[in-house]
């Protein structure tokens, strides 16, 4: 098992290697697999990116963030103009159905709401969100509606589970009930949790995927 000092050093790397941040923009604590980050950075894309990093990392159980977003010299825009520039981005990315979204600015606190068929449509739409000036956090209330009414098949998720190379596969459980999924089971990583739950929501027709699985490591 890592030390505190091991895993804070660990994530101070992880978040050295992406191009995007500035390590000395952020601050890391460890304690008992629990990841604080601290600090402040001109972007919110550069806060989730550095809440990624840091998820990514072996033995970080949970990853709380404190991260201030400070545009400096950069003119901050306004709600209205926030709104046109995600309704813009969405309408040269193919992965969004912008018709099917409704969007809603606050003090730059972007909330999303609609259906959509696909939870990588639901993801895409997020991302290109975060990534627009004057954007301080994103609240994805984005429902997925299939159209595909068969039960989603329990053998195709365990499949594609045991075809990834990041996944242990045999630690993970699946349930399928209707068009909803529960994954349950154990991983020794956020990243690993996360993935098992992003291959369930390929699967077609599911609605719902409930990630009950626990992070734990030795």
């Amino acid at each position: 098992m890592k030390t505190n000092e091991d895993l804070q050093r660990d994530v101070q790397n992880a978040i050295k290697w992406e191009p995007l941040l500035n390590a000395a923009e952020i601050g890391v604590t460890a304690i008992d697999g629990v990841i604080t980050l601290s600090g402040t950075v001109n972007s919110y894309a550069k806060k989730k990116e550095a809440e990624n990093a840091a998820k990514n990392v072996a033995g970080v159980k949970i990853v709380a963030e404190t991260i201030k977003i400070h545009f400096g010299g950069t003119s901050k825009q306004n709600d209205t103009e926030i709104a046109r520039e995600i309704l813009n981005a969405w309408k040269w990315n193919w992965e969004v159905p912008d018709d099917k979204i409704k969007v809603k600015v606050e003090d730059g606190l972007v909330t999303l709401e609609g259906e959509v068929r696909w939870n990588y449509q639901k993801e895409a739409a997020q991302k290109s969100v975060s990534t627009l000036l004057g954007v301080l956090g994103v609240i994805n209330n984005i429902a997925i509606h299939s159209q595909t009414t068969d039960q989603v098949e329990k053998g195709a998720i365990e499949r594609a589970l045991n075809r990834s190379w990041s996944i242990d596969a045999e630690d993970i459980g699946v349930n399928v009930k209707g068009n909803n999924v529960t994954l349950t089971g154990s991983v020794n990583s956020i990243y690993k949790r996360d993935e098992a739950g992003r291959i369930a929501w390929n699967a077609p027709g599911v609605s719902k995927v409930k990630n009950d699985i626990l992070v734990e490591f030795e």
